[in-house]
């Protein structure tokens, strides 16, 4: 049975335009796949824990197998998180852009399932660290607003684009290459131009919906 691991990003509710995207996008999927599960987890409403110093302290503790209880508590949720991510092999995240870069949310969750051990390796190779990838077969669908325009690829903005373009490369890190990035942008500038990259968004996700 198809699944879909949906994660949302945005602090807001229904006034969030990537999270409305994201989800008409998904009613489109499902529509397509009556038998498909959809697992949701709230990131940017709810209260994931951001990397404290007992995280970091157990996530690298030199004998993963014999970490102390205390620390074992400290890595569950992230434990929980990783297993979410593994178990599907489709992703749809959607993360609006803020201040350039994604939601506090979205950074903690990221920062929970790039786990060394789990999702990357680490190797040396004449002293020098070499990262080894150890998540395979995902596809991930990052659905997106911005309140600018010109941040997307080519864009006059682009450089400033540290949003979806960091998601892209945090994924990779990890072995997710499969990446899709559907952007609706211009809500702070030009009312009407954002209303057509809405509309050419909703567009792109409906006939995603039908190959996702």
């Amino acid at each position: 049975m198809s699944s879909i691991l949906v994660i949302h990003g945005s602090p807001r509710g229904e006034r969030s335009h990537s999270r409305r995207l994201a989800e008409e996008f998904l009613q489109a999927w499902q529509g397509a796949n009556p038998l498909g599960r959809l697992v949701r987890r709230e990131v940017g409403r709810g209260s994931l824990p951001h990397v404290s110093e007992a995280f970091i302290a157990a996530a690298f503790y030199p004998q993963p197998e014999a970490r102390p209880l205390s620390m074992q508590a400290d890595l569950a949720l992230s434990d929980e998180l990783v297993g979410e991510l593994l178990e599907h092999r489709r992703l749809v995240i959607s993360a609006p852009m803020y201040n350039f870069s994604v939601p506090s949310g979205i950074k903690a969750w990221v920062d929970h399932i790039v786990r060394l051990g789990l999702t990357f390796n680490t190797l040396l190779d004449n002293g020098v660290a070499q990262y080894q990838p150890l998540v395979q077969g995902k596809k991930v669908l990052i659905v997106t607003s911005r309140g600018g325009g010109g941040f997307g690829p080519g864009g006059e903005h682009e450089a400033l684009n540290h949003a979806d373009r960091w998601l892209r490369t945090a994924l990779g890190f990890i072995g997710i290459e499969d990446v899709t990035v559907v952007a609706a942008e211009g809500e702070e500038s030009v009312p009407e131009r954002f209303q057509q990259s809405c509309a050419e968004a909703q567009q792109h996700l409906q006939a995603l919906a039908r190959t996702f």
